[in-house]
């Protein structure tokens, strides 16, 4: 691989492993075990993993090996170790460096899953979280503290689209030596690099942007060789959230249109923003490439692109909203994003249903919010499907 590659180039590219037939796709290794020539080359590999020499697919295999080298080799850092599901990754990054005693600062604008894990699991094990405004840089001042170890946040909040000063934040948690844990599923890879910004570890939920289609669970921790090696890969070989080699290779295939797409999503996500703008059933439009939008400088400081997601909140609570969504023609309705195929969501009923009326109002989620995650469908087609679904309520 050169270093002189741009994105587009390694998405397709990076970490690709021939084997003797030299096929041009990617093999796909599906074993959960590896054969030794002697008993003796099986005890030194227990010693000692070399490179491109397996032990058993828990710990790792060629197909999901080329899918982490790709990855890494995009996000310009150091390893990467993929895992069964995006919230397999969360979990894996909160948990595999933290024990008892320790403080952790979050951003309370999280997704429903990652809040469960940081109140109900990492607290009953007596790691102490401290839950912050992620746009306050005030609160993160506050919140950290000499005794904090770790600091997580999302890029771009889950479903408002609220942004972190990701170097603001990151200087302030490296001054007491915590390490800064960054989902980056929102901007995606090709928007924004967390790394560049000062992030310590990236997860994403592959099972977005990457695979692009729909199919697959799958999530991938990205870091230093020091953190993914030393701290995180005994945590997964002996917990066992291993990726399907079949799902590494569906991966690797999403890369290669990953650039492709998301700028193309972005482009109508944009456009489809401006358009309602002002529409007289919308209460507010979130995207973060909108001059209304409250963090607007940030956003064209850490993003590329304003992303694939944008938000609105219909008039009339909930009523109007199942309305909208109801009376949708192309776009579909799910809990999923970063698909190919255009979905819409409403939080307050689904994906963070959990939360109690109280926290959902606090971080915007009101009754009315519906989550749009933008296809590549002709961008015409989506916007007067939208339209069309405005006037029905």
């Amino acid at each position: 691989m050169s270093k002189d590659w741009n994105a587009r180039t390694m998405l397709v590219h990076s970490g690709t492993k021939r084997s003797q037939y030299n096929e041009v796709s990617e093999a796909i290794f599906m074993t959960q075990g590896f054969v030794y020539d002697t008993a003796e080359q099986a005890e030194a590999r227990f010693i000692e993993t070399g490179e491109d020499e397996f032990i058993y697919a828990r710990y790792g295999n060629p197909t999901v090996r080329m899918f982490e080298e790709r990855m890494a080799a995009l996000e310009g850092c150091e390893d990467a170790f993929a895992l069964a599901s995006g919230m397999a990754a969360v979990n894996a990054a909160l948990t595999c460096g933290l024990k008892s005693g320790d403080h952790v600062v979050a951003a309370k604008a999280l997704f429903g899953s990652c809040l469960y894990i940081l109140e109900d699991i990492l607290c009953r094990f007596g790691v102490e979280v401290t839950l912050v405004d992620s746009t306050d840089l005030g609160a993160w001042k506050t919140a950290i503290r000499p005794d904090t170890k770790l600091v997580f946040f999302e890029s771009v909040s889950n479903p408002t689209l609220e942004l972190t000063d990701i170097r603001a934040v990151c200087d302030l948690a490296h001054a007491v030596g915590a390490l800064v844990l960054v989902d980056n599923v929102f901007a995606t890879p090709m928007f924004t690099n967390a790394f560049e910004f000062g992030a310590d570890i990236v997860t994403y939920s592959t099972t977005k942007h990457i695979d692009g289609g729909g199919r697959c669970l799958g999530g991938i921790i990205l870091g230093s060789k020091d953190f993914i090696r030393g701290t995180l890969e005994p945590y997964i070989k002996h917990t066992g959230a291993a990726l399907s080699p079949f799902n590494a290779w569906v991966m690797l295939k999403g890369m290669e249109t990953l650039d492709l797409r998301c700028r193309a999503m972005a482009t109508t996500a944009e456009k489809i923003a401006r358009a309602v703008e002002g529409h007289n059933k919308l209460a507010r439009v979130i995207h973060p490439f909108l001059e209304s939008y409250p963090q607007a400088e940030l956003a064209r400081a850490q993003m590329k692109r304003g992303g694939t997601m944008l938000s609105l909140d219909l008039q009339g609570g909930q009523a109007a909203a199942f309305k909208f969504l109801n009376a949708l023609k192309i776009i579909l309705i799910s809990n999923n994003l970063g698909d190919a195929k255009s979905i819409v969501t409403h939080p307050a009923t689904t994906t963070h249903q959990r939360l109690s009326e109280e926290v959902r109002a606090d971080l915007g989620i009101t009754a009315g919010l519906v989550r749009i995650s933008i296809g590549i469908e002709d961008e015409d087609d989506l916007l007067a499907d939208i339209q069309q679904a405005l006037d029905a309520v």
